[in-house]
């Protein structure tokens, strides 16, 4: 999605209504329990929060044009890498076999057996992920993530079939979003 993403693409960016702000916090909030407690850090009410419309429809919620959060049309919003390095327990994690690595990280969506290889299947079937959930993606061996995503089946679905793309991927390490650490149209 941000694989050639550069800030000529953003279409429209303004500040919003306080109403509006409180309506993306809400949001992120209950789509990210996990991040209530720390929301103040990420999103504080004081600071300016702006919304970038790009092309593709994707809108990137920016904190004095840093930006955190991101989505498709009204879609889940994904926090950027940034966000998640910062606060690595907010969503469900994915974690990769080595090979698929150069792959993921030439936004290539991850593939069943990717996801299934024997040093990484354990992890796989100990934490069950729903269908169509956003997911931080870790490298085997590592615990920093490398990309964000959604699923595109439940991880049983995964493990038992074995076959196609088990995550859609949206946002890399390296693509146009990470290469952007600010966004001033």
């Amino acid at each position: 999605m941000f694989k050639k993403f550069t800030e000529s693409e953003i279409r429209d960016s303004g500040k919003l209504k306080s109403s509006d702000q409180r309506k993306i916090r809400n949001a992120i909030a209950d789509q990210y329990p996990l991040l209530v407690d720390h929301m103040e850090q990420i999103m504080p009410k004081k600071a300016e929060i702006q919304v970038a419309k790009c092309e593709g429809k994707i809108n990137v919620v920016c904190i004095e044009h840093v930006p955190v959060f991101y989505n498709v049309r009204d879609g889940p919003y994904y926090p950027t890498l940034r966000v998640h390095h910062q606060y690595p327990f907010c969503m469900p994690t994915m974690r990769v076999d080595a090979g698929a690595i150069k792959f993921v990280l030439s936004g290539a969506n991850i593939m069943c057996p990717g996801l299934t290889h024997k040093n990484v299947v354990d992890e796989l079937a100990a934490k069950p992920v729903p269908n169509d959930t956003p997911v931080a993606i870790l490298a085997e061996g590592k615990d920093v993530s490398l990309a964000i995503g959604h699923t595109c089946m439940d991880s049983k679905d995964i493990i038992g079939v074995n076959k196609g793309i088990g995550v859609t991927v949206v946002h890399t390490l390296k693509d146009g979003l990470w290469m952007s650490p600010k966004l001033e149209p």
